[in-house]
């Protein structure tokens, strides 16, 4: 992995850790390299049920590294195209490829590319104090992490375009209101809420979450008789477990007592 950035699978939660406090979590292509990695492991591992994004200190991610950026600045557009789409558009189209809840805790600052990082995650739940913003045009640049992606298929056309072309922030408060996040939690609460979410969705029987996840982001892209096929062979591979029978017989026993 990576020093600045830590990963560990526990009781069916795989978190990540941004560990760059110093830098407010800013990311190097070291960090997204074993970013990408973990994600990768988490597709993969039977033990892994639900993902945790989080930041070390008071941010979540600033964004890419600036003084790396600089350092890259005689580069020639196509080697700038294929550095994005081969490193940092790598955890977007990992993200597309995992069908296992992911859930970013937003403990503070998150801006530009770590912003996008957010919200290419399922859910987000954000510190109170934590706010936002899309800060590309301070520095000339284009989201080109898949914000202009995500971002309007959250908040709407409009508002997204007011916070790439002005890069103010929105505080938490704010985020909830237009549907960046899920739901607001205190500071010294937050990770402790979000790890319950996260046991709790670990603990739910696992085929219907993954064929859920599918049913919803591939539907954002199908017509409705498309849609409607689709989850009927969801539907009908999950009756068939032990699982779903399982739990319907407790169902009818625990009525029948009542």
């Amino acid at each position: 992995m990576s020093e600045h950035l830590k990963f560990s699978v526990e009781d069916g939660i795989a978190t990540i850790l941004l560990d760059r406090p110093e830098r407010m979590n800013a990311f190097t292509f070291e960090m997204i390299a074993a970013w990408t990695e973990a994600l990768q492991q988490c597709r993969t591992d039977p033990a892994v049920k639900v993902v945790v994004v989080t930041g070390a200190g008071s941010a979540f991610c600033s964004g890419g590294d600036i003084v790396e950026m600089g350092d890259r600045l005689a580069q020639q557009p196509a080697q700038r195209k294929a550095e994005l789409f081969e490193k940092v558009q790598r955890i977007p189209l990992t993200l597309e490829d995992l069908d296992k809840p992911v859930i970013a805790a937003l403990n503070g600052v998150a801006t530009g590319a770590g912003l996008d990082l957010a919200l290419m995650c399922d859910m987000r739940y954000a510190a109170r104090s934590a706010r936002f913003a899309e800060t590309y045009m301070k520095v000339g640049l284009v989201p080109g992490a898949g914000g202009a992606h995500f971002l309007p298929r959250l908040v709407g056309t409009a508002k997204a375009l007011e916070m790439f072309f002005t890069g103010d922030f929105v505080d938490a408060e704010e985020a909830l209101r237009i549907g960046m996040v899920n739901k607001v939690f205190d500071d010294d609460r937050l990770m402790e809420d979000v790890m319950g979410i996260a046991r709790r969705i670990a603990r739910a029987p696992e085929l219907p979450i993954r064929f859920i996840k599918r049913a919803i982001y591939q539907g954002m892209r199908n017509d409705l008789r498309t849609n409607l096929d689709l989850i009927s062979s969801h539907y009908a591979v999950v009756t068939s477990t032990d699982e779903h029978k399982a739990a319907v017989h407790r169902f009818i026993t625990a009525r029948d007592k009542t």
